[in-house]
């Protein structure tokens, strides 16, 4: 059994509301208008082809990208006033794993803890490394770990300070079947609870099939947003090759 504990939703609307987002590096737009809700208690997909915007737009989300132009509000909070309780309201996992390799898991989650302010640190540490099944290894270093063990103390990461807000970048890159479950069952823990997931994929088939809501981006634009209930895989695959898939 999965011990998320997400902390108390906020008193807001909305987990996540991003109002005309654009970002570009450069010449090269990243991400267009974009307008999105996500909501408490459900998984939304963000479904696109490589370069679509995806990635963009979670570490815009994740605070870790400042966009050019828009608003974001997470869970009520407007980042750039309430920067610290926006933040902590979040639980990120990306392509970067954001852990130092010359430690070991327990070091680094520890040091996480210390940064988030978790009551009982070792208590809590010994309990994600649990969740996610790590513990045969936790006192390896960082650099000696596969990519999917690495994919797994970067989930124990996110779940360190029990975040009501947990964004997935293509979680299920690098991990076996089983590990797949272990995705599947965070987030359904995470909103279960109340909270709120973002994940992003490109596998329409388990996307959509971990998904309450869906949108697809194309070109750095939403094409489409919809709930998830009636939409087959078939709909989805058509949505991300039609006017011209990048």
């Amino acid at each position: 059994m999965l011990h998320t504990d997400a902390q108390p939703t906020p008193r807001s609307e909305y987990a996540l509301h991003v109002q005309g987002i654009s970002k570009a590096y450069g010449p090269i737009p990243a991400l267009r208008s974009i307008d999105l809700c996500a909501n408490w208690g459900r998984v939304l997909t963000l479904f696109g082809h490589n370069g679509a915007g995806k990635s963009t737009l979670l570490r815009v989300i994740a605070t870790l990208v400042k966009p050019d132009k828009g608003t974001l509000t997470i869970g009520g909070l407007d980042p750039n006033v309430h920067a610290a309780s926006a933040r902590a309201s979040i639980g990120y996992v990306g392509h970067q794993n954001l852990l130092y390799d010359d430690l070991t898991p327990i070091e680094n989650l520890l040091f996480y803890a210390r940064l988030y302010a978790v009551p009982d640190p070792a208590e809590r540490t010994a309990q994600v490394l649990q969740d996610v099944g790590a513990e045969g290894w936790a006192n390896r270093r960082v650099r000696t770990l596969s990519n999917g063990m690495q994919k797994r103390i970067a989930i124990a990461r996110a779940l360190l300070h029990r975040p009501p807000i947990l964004l997935l970048d293509e979680p299920d890159a690098g991990l076996d079947a089983e590990a797949h479950s272990l995705v599947d069952a965070v987030t359904r823990s995470v909103t279960d609870g109340g909270g709120a997931v973002v994940m992003t994929t490109h596998d329409a088939q388990r996307g959509l099939a971990a998904a309450d809501d869906y949108a697809v981006l194309r070109s750095g634009r939403i094409a489409a947003q919809s709930a998830a209930a009636g939409t087959s895989v078939e709909d989805i695959l058509a949505l991300l090759s039609s006017r011209g898939a990048v």
